[in-house]
């Protein structure tokens, strides 16, 4: 997504190859990314010879946990879902706390902070 903010003026599309080989992500794990992304709506998929992607919208708009929300299956530090002390359990204050934090912060990131 970094790499993808920092062509965002240009509106240069470019392709999962040219990324991976920019980030050093390995191209079928890029590729499964970038596919979640695009059908979240953060990101636009061109097909074709000159193919590739582009941001949605704007660096500006886009916060690191719009990211994190859509590639991370567990939303929480913590799954008290699994537990069988879910409703009795001492520390569950302290991980819905973490939670709170980790969220106020990941939304106060935005991705255009993370191209400079």
């Amino acid at each position: 997504m970094i790499c993808l903010a920092k062509n965002y003026k240009s509106k240069r599309v470019l392709s999962i190859k040219n990324i991976s080989e920019k980030e050093g992500i390995p191209f079928g794990f890029l590729e499964k990314i970038l596919s979640q992304l695009e059908k979240s709506g953060l990101v636009n998929g061109k097909k074709g010879v000159n193919g590739g992607y582009i941001l949605a919208k704007s660096p500006q708009k886009i916060s690191a946990s719009d990211i994190v929300f859509i590639l991370e299956d567990n939303k929480n530090s913590v799954n008290c879902a699994l537990c069988g002390k879910k409703n009795k359990c001492a520390s569950r204050n302290v991980w819905v706390k973490v939670d709170l934090a980790l969220n106020k912060a990941l939304k106060s990131i935005k991705l255009s902070t993370l191209t400079k």
